[in-house]
């Protein structure tokens, strides 16, 4: 048994599996008609937040993906970003002028964005990137940025599931949800 200080009989549903479900192929047509339709996409997933969404979001793509991973963090056990960026895993092959989507969760502060954005516009040489977020908080941002293409725009909650976590747990929702005040 767990010791958690977070009840999942708590939660409240802010955005539904369905709607979710229904947002990915509109995303998906977006991503691919702002690149070449006969080009590989290098989709980077951010993990672990992203990881549901990216999962299914790539299986809407008609283009050909190689799929990466990298590993960051900024939340730790908190429910407020520690604006102290944990560099995990960033190893990539080259991706020098190729097409590349960074998939990312949620963009609140923006300072993971604007980091990610930076890196691989200095270190990769993309032919073409694309920043798309599951949820935007806008509210809550620290630094100029936005995501090219989001699913949904959030208000200040922290929030849970589809991939999101709190202390490791809830990543399993199919929804995203939040712990009322």
């Amino acid at each position: 048994m767990t010791m958690l200080d977070k009840d999942i009989n708590d939660l409240k549903v802010l955005i539904s599996e369905k709607d979710i479900q229904n947002k990915l192929p509109e995303l998906a047509l977006k991503i691919e008609n702002a690149f070449n339709s006969n080009e590989d996409i290098y989709v980077i997933c951010v993990l672990k937040g992203s990881v549901m969404f990216c999962a299914d979001l790539v299986k809407h793509f008609k283009n050909n993906v190689q799929m990466e991973f990298i590993r960051i963090s900024s939340y730790g056990n908190e429910t407020k970003s520690s604006n102290n960026l944990q560099a995990i895993d960033l190893t990539l092959p080259n991706l020098d002028d190729k097409n590349v989507l960074i998939v990312e969760d949620i963009i609140d502060t923006g300072l993971t964005a604007r980091f990610l954005t930076d890196l691989f516009k200095i270190k990769h040489h993309p032919k073409k990137l694309i920043f798309a977020a599951l949820l935007n908080k806008k509210c809550a941002r620290q630094v100029e940025i936005e995501p090219d293409l989001y699913g949904f725009i959030i208000d200040d909650k922290f929030v849970v599931g589809y991939g999101l976590d709190y202390k490791g747990y809830f990543r399993n929702l199919p929804y995203i949800a939040y712990f009322p005040e």
